[in-house]
């Protein structure tokens, strides 16, 4: 190790920070290494101009394998970014990334997870300049881009390094062994114990949360042993490009290999995952994306244990409140938070056609739902609110959807197209509410896919049973990231976890503050639960870290 990055002064930078996030996937009690406030990091002025810097360069990686230069990112905002990247020769740069494991894979856990904080600590210092890379990519407004793509994404980075840890020493590095023989010499073995890496994971990254759903895979992939090849979504390669420079300048510092995390961005309709995800190198495999590829890599990737978080159709149960404005008030939020372009956003709202009861007095399904609108119009009845909360439309399929919404059924409240202040071309819009009957249910009923954006359903049930079932069907057949609930039942409370215990679905009841069931924290919620369609793995779980390596013993004589 070179005497930039020392085993002491590492140990000295981030063994604390290990300990305690150590103790809080004990616990599970609240804690951040980042602070999520962008006051909380200096020069904002320096990190636009860095990010500004990028505009129209080749972003050099000296990276083995470079055949020529490839980018044509363009920001949802309306900003050309004009930035190129190099693009691999799969078959020179991935004998070069198996070349570099061995070392690392020496280095021991504890030394990799140091290295790994090492990064994740570097890309927090320019969180700023991270923060308008993700807000250039993937359309979130600039405070949510700074906090997912920033310190959340970080925190996630940082969970992953620690169960990754936490796998690894769970074994010891070796043993003395001694069976009596009884009045025979005993037999004795001296046995040492090492985790040792898969072989090259593959990050293929996503287009609304490049960094926040990227740095789990990438993270526990490298702090177990693995090389790391991250392979961005097209239109947001740069804060992944970002995350593998600081990664290869790190490794470098602390004596060991660039070449354990590179990056490989394709030609425009390339399908460069495609080819990547078949190679023999390729042991491991982290996906975010549509369930069709999701589905693809599992069934054709055979050489490689795949983890993947495909779509899913997130339901909330709605039986009866105890605070009724809360509940209309923290629904209206989380449908409208980055214009519902999240995996865990909320999209179909159950209400028994009869209505329910509420602290204001019974509510009828048609009075419910007039409610949410109106609670989300004066939401989003300010522009400027609107602007920081929407953010703009990824791309032009979510708007194609949203555009749709008025065929489906009886639009309870229509969408409005907003005038963002500073880019002109950016598409906002406000969420849409569209009124469906569960009577008429069948196989090709909206509801029953995800329509990914804007978008929510809500369907009129007979009763909160009903309901119960219509949830066990979704999340069996299409996968739910989140499921909610309201209730005062509790009965029907019961009920509701029954069928997320049964059919593995992560729920959250009467959330009515600020806590909305589309946010996760790192070290205590897990995102996903790897037990339904929409995704095989947790994050982050013991399971989305331990099949990263094995245990290979060596036995002699003692």
């Amino acid at each position: 190790m070179s005497a930039d990055l020392s085993t002491v002064l590492l140990v000295d930078r981030h063994r604390g920070t290990l300990d305690q996030a150590l103790e809080a996937v004990r616990t599970r009690a609240f804690w951040s290494p980042h602070p999520e406030h962008p006051k909380a990091y200096p020069d904002p002025d320096a990190g636009r101009a860095a990010f500004e810097a990028l505009a129209g360069r080749r972003f050099a990686l000296d990276q083995p394998g470079t055949d020529g230069w490839t980018g044509d990112e363009r920001s949802p905002f309306g900003v050309e970014l004009g930035v190129h990247y190099p693009h691999p020769d799969p078959d020179v740069l991935l004998p070069a990334m198996r070349a570099a494991m061995p070392v690392w894979r020496a280095a021991g856990p504890e030394a990799r997870a140091l290295v790994c904080l090492e990064i994740i600590a570097r890309i927090n210092e320019r969180t700023h300049e991270f923060a308008h890379a993700v807000m250039h990519t993937s359309g979130q407004a600039f405070t949510m881009a700074f906090q997912a793509g920033g310190p959340h994404a970080q925190d996630r980075a940082v969970e992953a390094v620690t169960y990754a840890y936490i796998e690894q020493v769970r074994t010891p590095e070796s043993a003395e062994w001694t069976k009596p023989q009884g009045k025979r010499d005993p037999i004795g073995l001296r046995k040492t114990f090492t985790a040792v890496p898969r072989g090259i994971g593959l990050v293929i990254g996503c287009n609304t949360f490049p960094t926040w759903n990227g740095y789990p895979g990438l993270f526990a992939s490298l702090a177990t042993g693995n090389a790391v090849l991250v392979k961005p979504h097209p239109r947001a390669v740069l804060p992944l490009a970002l995350t593998v420079e600081i990664a290869r300048e790190v490794l470098a510092e602390a004596g060991y290999p660039r070449d354990l995390v590179c990056l490989a961005v394709d030609h425009p309709g390339e399908g460069l995952a495609k080819t990547l995800a078949l190679r023999p190198e390729i042991r491991l495999i982290d996906y975010t994306g549509s369930t069709a590829f999701g589905d693809w890599l599992e069934a054709n990737a055979r050489q490689a244990q795949v983890f993947t978080e495909k779509a899913g159709v997130n339901t909330v149960v709605i039986d009866s409140t105890g605070d009724y404005r809360g509940m209309l008030a923290n629904l209206a939020f989380s449908l409208s938070l980055y214009s519902g372009q999240m995996c865990t956003t909320p999209q179909n709202l159950l209400i028994p056609r009869d209505g329910i009861a509420t602290d204001q007095g019974d509510k009828t399904f048609d009075e419910v739902v007039a409610d949410l609108a109106a609670a989300v119009d004066h939401l989003l009845g300010d522009d400027a609110r609107a602007n920081a909360l929407l953010g703009a439309l990824v791309n032009p399929d979510v708007k194609s959807r949203l555009d749709a919404a008025p065929g489906i059924g009886d639009v309870a409240l229509a969408s409005r197209a907003v005038t963002h202040p500073d880019f002109p071309d950016a598409v906002v819009r406000t969420p849409a509410i569209v009124k469906l009957d569960g009577a008429k249910t069948d196989d090709d009923s909206p509801y029953l896919s995800e329509c990914f954006g804007p978008v929510s359903f809500a369907v009129a049930v007979d009763s909160t049973a009903g309901a119960l079932e219509l949830l066990r069907r979704t999340i069996r057949d299409k996968g739910a990231m989140t499921v909610a609930g309201y209730t005062t039942s509790a009965q029907v409370e019961q009920e509701l976890e029954e069928v997320c215990f049964e059919e593995c679905a992560q729920l959250s009841l009467n959330l009515t503050g600020g806590v909305y069931v589309n946010q996760t924290a790192a070290f205590s919620d897990f995102h996903g639960s790897g037990g339904n369609p929409a995704a095989n793995s947790a994050l982050c779980d013991g399971a989305f870290v331990a099949n990263r390596f094995r245990v290979v013993e060596v036995r002699r004589p003692a």
